[in-house]
C-alpha cells in the first residue's frame, strides 16, 4: 500500500484596495507580499481577474496596463508592449509560444478587492 501525503495549503487573503482603484475594462497593480500583481475588472463579463504584472516575454512589469478581452469565449490580457495573450484563468500564453504568468484568486466584498496568496 503506498503512503501519500497530501499537504493542504492554506489561502491567505490580502486586501488589495477598492472596486474604485481598478478601472472598468481594465487593469491595476498592487504591491502584495513583495510581489507585484495585476488586478483586472473586466466589466463586460462581471468577473474580476488577478496575475502576475510580469511578462515573461520581455521580462518587464507591465501587464496591469494591458488590454483585456476574449478568444474564444476565454478572458485574455496582451501584453501592451508585444502583444502576447496570457488567459486569465489559468495564465497559459494564448499566442502559441511557450510562456506562463501565475494566476490568483481573487474575491470582491463591500466594495474591497481580496487576493489570494497560498502560503
Amino acid at each position: 500500500m503506498n503512503n501519500v501525503t497530501t499537504t493542504l495549503t492554506d489561502t491567505t487573503w490580502y486586501k488589495a484596495g477598492t472596486i474604485t482603484d481598478v478601472p472598468e475594462n481594465g487593469g491595476a497593480c498592487a504591491m502584495i507580499q513583495g510581489k507585484q500583481i495585476a488586478i483586472f475588472n473586466f466589466t463586460r463579463r462581471d468577473e474580476w481577474f488577478a496575475t502576475d504584472n510580469l511578462c515573461p516575454h520581455k521580462q518587464q512589469m507591465i501587464l496591469s496596463r494591458g488590454m483585456i478581452g476574449d478568444m474564444s469565449e476565454e478572458p485574455k490580457v496582451a501584453c501592451p508592449f508585444h502583444k502576447k495573450s496570457f488567459s486569465l484563468k489559468d495564465g497559459h500564453c494564448m499566442s502559441g509560444d511557450d510562456y506562463t504568468i501565475k494566476t490568483y484568486p481573487i474575491k470582491v466584498e463591500d466594495g474591497l478587492i481580496f487576493i489570494g496568496l497560498n502560503e
